[in-house]
């Protein structure tokens, strides 16, 4: 028999999968300008208060669909093998993503993702939101970086720093390609070969730049 708290954590996702949805179909079809936090919780059947209780801002309305990537590069990295440098893990993983075709990958066709996608990127809200997401991934991926190399030489911390940057950068900017290919009609099949050929090809170059992190 499920505990009375098994029920209650049941029931708290099952509300906040509705005010996100409510949420999100209301800013695909009016613009995320256009939507107040009150429409939107008219339309999930909560008070704004409950609202809130689970999105502290309107913008978490949104952005919490990608925040469990917020770290992802991190735990790529402390997790590898035993052996396996940074680079290659981080590089493998995201291989990986592509043939799952992950949205944060920019490889999905689904129509859903693509309209999400759509209005994250066409909302300068949103994009100055997004960077809070984007500062607390590369502190993240610098920290877990910087455990990678023995010692505390003099640029050790920068290093890791300039490292982060510079992978975040990259792995956005190839899902930027690839959405935009997606956006102009291309399927996820089609792109999917080109997709993993510059993702291999981002990696080689990091690689040629971030020597503490390459095998």
């Amino acid at each position: 028999m499920e505990s009375t708290g098994g029920l209650r954590e049941r029931k708290k996702l099952r509300t906040r999968q509705a005010i996100s949805e409510a949420a999100i179909a209301l800013f695909l079809e009016h613009g995320y300008d256009q939507v107040s936090v009150a429409d939107i919780a008219a339309a999930a059947e909560v008070s704004k208060r409950t609202l809130f209780a689970y999105f502290p801002t309107k913008d978490d309305l949104v952005l919490h669909r990608i925040a469990d990537h917020e770290i992802e590069a991190a735990r790529v990295v402390r997790g590898r093998g035993d052996g396996e440098a940074p680079l290659d893990a981080l590089h493998r993983h995201l291989r990986a993503r592509l043939a799952e075709r992950d949205p944060i990958t920019g490889l999905c066709d689904h129509p859903q993702v693509v309209a999400f996608y759509r209005l994250v990127t066409g909302t300068p809200a949103l994009q100055s939101a997004a960077a809070r997401y984007v500062a607390s991934g590369e502190e993240a991926l610098a920290a877990a970086l910087r455990e990678t190399t023995p010692g505390d030489g003099r640029f050790a911390e920068v290093t890791a720093a300039l490292a982060a940057g510079q992978i975040l950068l990259v792995q956005r900017a190839l899902a930027a390609a690839n959405q935009a290919c997606i956006a102009r009609g291309m399927s996820a099949d089609e792109r999917e070969p080109d997709a993993l050929a510059e993702a291999d090809h981002a990696f080689g170059l990091l690689s040629g730049g971030l020597a503490p992190y390459r095998r």
